[in-house]
Order: C-alpha cells, then sequence, then structure tokens
C-alpha cells in the first residue's frame, strides 16, 4: 500500500469455491431419495447438497467429482467439503476424501475514494480494459497472479483470483494505479 497514504483497505471475502473427489462412483438417486437438504437435477446429471454450518452449496455429479461453493474462507471451505464427505459416507459410500483444491476466491472492497475510469485505463491500456457501453466497471487483469479486478468509479472492487493470498496481493498493486486516477473531492464530500 501506498506509505504516505495510511488508510486502511478491508478485503472481504465473499465467495470461495472448492473441488475435491470421493475416489468412488455416487449413485445420485440414492443421494436425492436418502440425503436431506439435496434438490436432483437429472437433467444436468447432478445433486445439489446444501449444509447449514458452514453454509455451502454443492454440486455433486456420479464420477465423485464435488464442487464447494459459498463458503467465506479457505479453511470453512474445507470444513464444508470434509463435512459433505462424511453425509456421504452415513448414505453407504466409501468416501475417500481426495485432491481437495480452492480453485476461486471472489472478494470484494472499497477505496476510500471514487476512480476516474478513463484515466485508469489510459494510463494502464494493455492491461486494463474499460467499455462503458458493455458494463460500468474498468477489467484489470494481473496474469503472474491469474487474478482480475473489476474497477467501478465508486472505488469498490470485485477482485477474482485462485486463492486469498493472490486476492490480497492483487489489491495491493493495484491501489497505488488507483489512487494515482481518484477523483478529487467535492466540497460536499469534505463536509462530511
Amino acid at each position: 500500500m501506498d506509505s504516505s497514504n495510511d488508510e486502511a483497505v478491508d478485503i472481504i471475502i465473499t465467495n470461495v469455491v472448492a473441488t475435491f473427489r470421493t475416489r468412488c462412483h455416487l449413485n445420485l438417486r440414492t443421494i436425492a431419495l436418502e440425503g436431506t437438504n439435496v434438490i436432483y437435477k437429472p437433467e444436468v446429471g447432478k445433486v445439489l447438497m446444501k449444509l447449514r454450518k458452514p453454509r455451502i452449496t454443492a454440486s455433486i455429479w456420479s464420477s465423485g467429482k464435488i464442487i464447494c461453493t459459498g463458503a467465506t474462507s479457505e479453511d470453512e471451505a474445507k470444513l464444508g467439503a470434509r463435512r459433505l464427505a462424511r453425509c456421504l459416507q452415513k448414505l453407504g459410500f466409501k468416501v475417500n476424501f481426495s485432491a481437495f483444491k480452492v480453485v476461486n476466491v471472489l472478494a470484494v472492497c472499497s477505496m476510500p475514494f471514487s476512480i476516474h475510469l478513463i484515466d485508469f485505463t489510459k494510463n494502464n491500456r494493455p492491461i486494463a480494459s474499460y467499455e462503458p457501453e458493455l458494463h460500468p466497471a474498468a477489467t484489470y487483469r494481473i496474469k503472474n497472479l491469474k487474478a482480475t479486478i473489476q474497477v467501478f468509479s465508486t472505488g469498490s472492487l470485485t477482485v477474482t483470483g485462485p486463492n486469498v493470498q493472490n486476492v490480497a496481493t492483487a489489491v495491493e498493486q493495484v491501489y497505488p494505479l488507483l489512487f494515482e486516477c481518484r477523483k478529487p473531492l467535492c466540497k460536499q464530500d469534505k463536509k462530511m
């Protein structure tokens, strides 16, 4: 972060997507009939199972691949995945919890200033794009971190990346660039 400006930016993780394998074939019909909090989608070939604590939703395929969404941390995603594996074991499947991986992390944060998107895009042309006719945010991609940042003129950021550390690093990298393109405060904002 910029040393001259010591305002802290809170990064709030809103969704963590993780996958794991059960290493056994799963009978979706059995899960749908005997499981709790289950939605069977035979046209897609999957079952949705929801857990209340931690609050996650899992897409379960008969091959044994499971995708968990809705967790708010990597630890919560792993705990939810383990609880799901335990639920499937209780239904009689020989589940082996393996190949757990956090695939995607979605986070939001708000800058303490508004941003002039056209200037931001001009200054960072090859990796920043802004199409106001298509989307109200400028898109900034950081290839080495595999992170994408949606920058809104209000100062709100939506960050996606492969893990929490990369998301935090991406915000740290983009902060000085955004600080350069901040909008000057109007008289009404100064009074507040």
